[in-house]
């Protein structure tokens, strides 16, 4: 049995055993749902959580090791994660930090207001990137 037929049948039972949860969800009525009964939506929130851990973990694993398996990809991570880090850098070296005080009545350090403006910054040049790099590929395909 191969990998493909394994993951159609665990598929399957995700499957039937999310329509029995929602029969029973529904089943149920809003009132109980709305009062937040223990006994129906906390044991559904548990097994979301733990099915999220896991794909999480199984994205992981896989990219991890298609990277290192790979050289030509572990060669782009490191290029992407190098100029990430570079931006990172420039944004924090442009910041200026401030000593803010907040609503609930404590003050924000300088350094702390440095990081949230180095964000900000890192934030609009990647969108600037993002921006650029649509642009660039819309003319060129324009030009074609």
């Amino acid at each position: 049995m191969n990998l493909q037929k394994i993951l159609t049948i665990v598929a399957a039972v995700v499957g039937v055993i999310s329509i029995f949860f929602l029969i029973r969800i529904i089943g149920t009525g809003d009132d109980a749902i709305k009062g937040g009964e223990d006994g129906v939506i906390a044991p559904l929130m548990s097994i979301a959580y733990i099915v999220a851990a896991i794909a999480v973990a199984l994205v992981l694993v896989f990219t991890l090791k298609n990277i290192f398996t790979n050289p030509k990809v572990l060669m782009s991570t490191l290029k992407s994660v190098g100029a990430f880090a570079i931006l990172a850098v420039i944004a924090y070296v442009m910041s200026t930090g401030v000593e803010t005080p907040m609503r609930d009545g404590e003050v924000l350090s300088a350094s702390g207001s440095k990081m949230v403006g180095a964000g900000l910054r890192l934030f609009y040049f990647l969108a600037a990137i993002a921006v650029g790099a649509m642009l660039f590929t819309g003319v060129k395909k324009m030009i074609k």
